[in-house]
């Protein structure tokens, strides 16, 4: 499957989910982030729930969607506390969530328990969106073809890669491992390491519909408004 590459500020703009996530992030750096996202108009900010309350205030008289991350970054609380969670960061003023998956219960074998897991957290948030990070640094290309496919299966729009907390960020080889197991039955968020407009051109151009970045103004700097030249 083919992803368009945009071809105009706006357009990139409108697929980069402005990232901070940072454990020591000030309320300093979140207005920066916000600043950043109203500049750009990117497609959203991803923020710290503790930070939601505050963003939702922050943006009351432009509309950029707050994103926010659930069982964040390791996966492994119980479903019951993704719940409260989810439940919480919505009833704040959540646009979207990125959730992260239990990779500790899906490298155990169970599959199911993941797979029902997702689909609670999906119908809760429903019809926002619910995005599923599955940690591809972690898993071999077999598993990441497997866990893609469950996650849309189990009902969410996208499937995210990487958190950014792991040993590396986010390959070309494996939005294409991601975007084979899928097709056109989901979207992708490319996530992790993304740091200049030629990076997240090669994640697009592998079937990325979104990049997750806490770089998103670098992005922006480095864009060639004609489309990179990059190689394939």
């Amino acid at each position: 499957m083919s992803i368009d590459l945009p071809k105009t500020r706006e357009e990139l703009a409108s697929r980069i989910d402005h990232t901070n996530l940072s454990p020591d992030a000030k309320r300093e750096a979140i207005d920066k982030t916000i600043r950043d996202a109203k500049a750009h108009r990117f497609r959203s900010i991803c923020i710290p729930p503790f930070w939601v309350p505050y963003a939702k205030r922050s943006l009351k008289t432009i509309k950029i969607p707050i994103d926010t991350v659930i069982g964040f970054p390791l996966g492994f609380t119980s479903t019951e506390a993704k719940m409260f969670e989810t439940k919480w960061v919505l009833d704040h003023g959540a646009d979207e969530i990125d959730m992260v998956m239990n990779l500790s219960a899906f490298k155990s074998g169970a599959v199911a328990k993941v797979k029902e897991e997702i689909a609670r957290i999906v119908n809760h948030v429903s019809p926002k969106v619910t995005k599923v990070i599955i940690e591809t640094p972690y898993l071999n290309p077999k598993e990441i073809k497997r866990v893609s496919k469950l996650v849309v299966d189990a009902g969410a729009m996208f499937v995210k890669s990487c958190t950014g907390f792991g040993p590396r960020g986010v390959t070309e080889k494996d939005v294409q491992l991601m975007r084979e197991a899928i097709g056109k039955r989901g979207k992708i968020k490319a996530a992790g390491g993304i740091g200049d407009a030629k990076k997240a051109l090669k994640m697009m151009r592998a079937g990325a519909n979104v990049i997750g970045a806490s770089r998103g103004v670098e992005i922006m700097e480095t864009f060639k408004p004609q489309g990179d030249k990059i190689s394939k």
